[in-house]
C-alpha cells in the first residue's frame, strides 16, 4: 500500500520529535514516509517534494522544523495539500517561540494547520482524521482511540479518589 502522509523534517535533529508521529500513525495502520526536507538548505528538494507529493498519493504532509521554522509555510506555498506544521524546539531556538511563531503567522492563501510545540503526535492525529473523512475502518480505530483516553482519564478520578 501507498503512503498516505508525508512526514518530513528540516534536520536530523528533529527526528527525536517527529518520530511521535510515526508511532502514531503506525498505532492507526496509517502507511506514511518520513524523510528530511531542509527549507533552506536543500530548497529545490523541497519544492520538489511539495509539488510531487499528491501525485505520489500523499493526502496530508506532516512537517517539523525549528529555529525559523519555514519547512510548513513553504511547503504549503507549494502544494494544494493540507500541511500540519509542528514546531519543533530546537537548540538554536529562542525556547520554541521562533518556531510556534514562523509556522502559526501564515499569510491569507497560504494555511498551515498548527500543533503544539513538539506537538507531532497530535499532528498526526490530525492527519488521521482528515483521512478518516473517507474512510471509515480508519474513523471506528480513531473513535476507539477516544474511548481509549476516556476510559484513562476515568482510572485517573478512580485512582484519587
Amino acid at each position: 500500500m501507498e503512503p498516505q502522509i508525508g512526514i518530513i523534517m528540516g534536520s536530523e535533529s528533529d527526528m527525536e520529535v517527529m518520530k511521535g508521529a510515526a508511532d502514531i500513525l503506525t498505532k492507526f495502520g496509517v502507511q506514511f514516509e518520513m524523510t528530511i526536507v531542509s527549507a533552506h538548505r536543500t530548497p529545490d528538494r523541497m519544492a520538489d517534494y511539495a509539488k510531487q507529493a499528491s501525485g505520489r498519493g500523499i493526502k496530508v504532509i506532516i512537517a517539523g522544523a525549528g529555529g525559523a521554522a519555514h519547512l510548513p509555510g513553504m511547503v504549503a506555498a507549494y502544494s494544494i495539500l493540507p500541511v500540519i506544521g509542528v514546531p519543533v524546539k530546537s537548540s538554536n531556538s529562542i525556547d520554541g517561540w521562533d518556531s510556534v511563531l514562523s509556522i502559526l503567522q501564515m499569510p491569507t492563501g497560504v494555511p498551515v494547520a498548527t500543533v503544539a510545540l513538539n506537538g507531532a503526535k497530535n499532528a498526526a492525529i490530525l492527519a488521521a482524521q482528515i483521512l478518516a473523512t473517507s474512510n471509515a475502518d480508519l474513523a471506528n480505530k480513531l473513535s476507539a482511540y477516544k474511548t481509549e483516553l476516556n476510559n484513562q482519564v476515568l482510572e485517573m478520578v478512580t485512582r484519587i479518589k
